[in-house]
């Protein structure tokens, strides 16, 4: 059943604008039932099949059906009627930018009323406007009826389907162009990255150093206590640097120097390497990695990469094939009642 929430009737105008659609919808459920039921009396034969078992009721509808464009027109008269004050109602309220924009947003609305038996049945358009429109201000819930949840049901399952469709087509023509093989790989690497190899070693080199001052810098001194502790403990289970102590007088003397000194040696060498770093200075230790992973076109290392390339696209192949299996998965299935 459709629920109605009274608290979202925050206003007289707004009320009357609901009480405006229910009226509307009523009338549109009427005219449409009209058009249907006036569109299969049209036929000769059912004409014929009134007369000879209702007759009375083909006496009172055939005067009705010769007029029907009449009757239909009173309709119409009402839904111009209706579309006119709410397009004045949203000039005024400026409900929209411009004063045109209502009739090009509500089109249906007119075309609907032109009385030819094609454009008659964009009435529907009418009545799904208004359900919708109440339904979005919470007046009405259609979501619980069952019409609602077959019809949705079976537009998910189109949807899933179109989706699945449209994603294993594409899927597949990426595997299309990956089948083609290094041509792709080498177009990436020389038209695209390898021009582009300064900024993105300035980029790099620009990340790196700001990296380095925010990690590094404000626990300098945290980082040399747990190197110092590192190196400590490891030098403590060197089995010959532990037989020092065993010298007379002057082992337990050397042995903490050494452990001391090691301990000096690797905390300067990590903070001399962070502290470069994060300076300027690492643009060219960058750049050379950057070089590495990029190099100059026709280098001596193009059958490696070849081979790389290869084992390359047999992955990325293998993987989109895992990702088409999963995609022709239907989950709509588990939903059928």
């Amino acid at each position: 059943m459709l629920h109605i929430n009274r608290e979202n009737l925050k206003s007289s105008h707004q009320l009357i604008w609901f009480v405006v659609d229910f009226v509307m919808l009523g009338l549109l459920i009427i005219n449409l039932t009209f058009i249907i039921w006036d569109s299969i009396y049209n036929f000769v034969a059912i004409q014929e099949l009134l007369k000879n078992h209702a007759p009375t009721l083909q006496a009172l509808y055939h005067p009705i059906h010769e007029r029907f464009i009449f009757y239909d027109m009173i309709f119409v008269s009402i839904f111009l009627t209706e579309f006119f004050l709410r397009w004045g109602y949203s000039v005024k309220a400026s409900i929209y930018d411009r004063w045109y924009f209502y009739p090009f947003i509500h089109w249906y609305d007119l075309v609907g009323c032109i009385p030819v038996g094609s454009l008659r049945f964009l009435r529907v358009l009418r009545v799904i406007s208004i359900i919708y429109r109440l339904h979005q201000y919470k007046i009405i819930d259609v979501t619980n009826t069952k019409i609602y949840r077959f019809v949705n049901f079976y537009y998910e399952a189109f949807m899933e389907e179109l989706s699945d469709r449209i994603v294993i087509k594409v899927l597949s023509g990426v595997q299309q162009e990956v089948r083609r093989g290094s041509p792709l790989f080498d177009k990436i690497q020389q038209d695209i990255l390898y021009p582009r190899r300064d900024m993105l070693s300035n980029w790099i080199s620009d990340r790196v150093a700001e990296a380095a001052q925010e990690g590094y810098v404000p626990n300098r001194g945290a980082l040399r206590s747990y190197l110092e502790d590192r190196v400590d403990n490891a030098l403590k289970q060197n089995l010959e640097l532990s037989r020092l102590k065993y010298l007379p007088v002057v082992g337990p003397t050397i042995q903490e120097t050494l452990e001391e000194a090691v301990g000096d040696i690797v905390a300067n060498v990590i903070h001399q390497i962070l502290e470069d770093l994060a300076s300027a200075s690492n643009h060219a230790f960058i750049e050379d990695i950057v070089n590495v992973f990029l190099p100059a076109p026709g280098g001596v290392e193009a059958e490696a990469d070849e081979a790389q390339n290869e084992a390359l696209i047999s992955l990325i192949i293998e993987i989109i094939d895992a990702v088409k299996q999963q995609v022709r998965v239907k989950y709509w299935r588990e939903e059928l009642p």
